[in-house]
């Protein structure tokens, strides 16, 4: 028996494995609406055998989109596109999640095929906001507003309103982009957040607009379905965002609801270069599950079956998600449960299913 492919309950929703995919920018959207590309690129993964499909980083407000191709749920226009890519995530057997998010000082950039720095306004570039008006490097040379006390409510009540869309276009699960030096990520940081308010400071003043955006999200949330957050757990500098404060944070979102914690990182210049082997970050999230006492995602170059299945029967996470294994292989799920002797009427459709077991390939 295999742990990997035990089906994992949280709140009313359950996985049919422990395996997920990551959120992944594809910078393919119109407008924030999804497009056929989306149906191919998440429905192929749920049909590969995935548990749990996380939509890429879907802004809650246009602003707060990292380039023009962002997906986003920021107007009700944008509910029905994402509704067809729920539907075939589902059809597929998989559980339709979405990363909601708001990119701070590291919006308004070009797509990363075409550069990936600040655009001008002269070439379609918007107004940033973040926690302190300080720009995000070299590249990214567009300073932000710094936010006031009105920016930061509307902006709370903007992840709200986009989860009141997500859940209208069929979502079933909901992740709060914390991570990556975004806009939850900055204000957590004191490498970017130099705010002398209430919002700034003290580890408990940096920690505010997260867990009110996480308290009044989940006010919104029928009890039935899951909140969760990506965090950069740690952001390997002395003088940063340390694992030590994502335990005392994810302690302080599960009181308030939180579910799980998607553990990643964001290695900051001036810090730790972390060696980046299969499962590096994996300690993030056994460290988080254990102290703080709440389900935990692990993430992290995880390509090899067995070490998977090591993660989930050791009990360092509760799943494992995977970005770049996905997109170079979206059977990946389907070739573990070989690797793992697993029954493939659990992981495929039937009409995979029935053909890959009858013969022998």
């Amino acid at each position: 028996m295999t742990t990997l492919f035990d089906p994992l309950t949280v709140r009313g929703v359950t996985l049919r494995n422990r395996i997920g995919m990551s959120p992944m920018c594809q910078y393919s959207a119109d407008e924030g609406r999804a497009t056929d590309w989306h149906l191919l690129h998440l429905g192929s993964r749920a049909a590969g055998g995935a548990g749990l499909i996380v939509v890429e980083a879907t802004a809650v407000t246009a602003a707060g989109r990292i380039s023009p191709g962002d997906a986003g749920l920021w107007n009700d226009e944008q509910i029905p596109s994402w509704r067809r890519v729920t539907e075939i995530i589902k059809q597929n057997g998989a559980v339709p999640a979405v990363q909601l998010a708001h990119a701070g000082r590291k919006a308004s950039t070009a797509r990363p095929w075409d550069g990936s720095g600040s655009l001008a306004d002269a070439d379609g570039g918007w107004e940033t906001i973040a926690p302190t008006a300080v720009a995000g490097s070299e590249k990214l040379w567009r300073i932000p507003r710094e936010m006031t006390s009105a920016d930061i409510e509307a902006t709370q009540q903007a992840f709200c309103d986009a989860a009141v869309r997500a859940l209208e276009a069929g979502f079933a699960w909901l992740e709060i982009h914390g991570a990556h030096g975004y806009l939850h990520n900055s204000f957590l940081s004191p490498l970017t957040n130099q705010r002398e308010d209430e919002y700034g400071g003290s580890l408990e003043n940096r920690m505010r607009f997260t867990l009110d955006t996480a308290v009044k999200m989940r006010q919104i949330t029928p009890d039935d379905v899951p909140l969760t957050i990506r965090l950069s757990a740690t952001e390997w500098h002395d003088d940063g965002w340390t694992l030590d404060d994502s335990v005392v944070l994810s302690q302080r979102l599960k009181a308030v609801g939180v579910d799980l914690i998607d553990c990643s990182s964001s290695p900051m210049p001036g810090g730790q270069r972390p060696t980046f082997e299969q499962g590096w970050q994996v300690p993030l999230a056994e460290r988080i599950k254990k102290e703080a006492g709440i389900l935990t995602a692990a993430v992290g170059g995880i390509r090899d079956p067995h070490f998977a299945e090591s993660v989930v029967a050791e009990g360092r996470a509760d799943l494992v998600l995977l970005g770049r294994e996905l997109l170079a292989d979206p059977y990946w799920p389907y070739h573990t449960a070989v690797a793992l002797e697993q029954d493939l009427d659990d992981v495929l459709p039937t009409q995979y299913s029935y053909w890959l077991k009858r013969y022998e390939l």
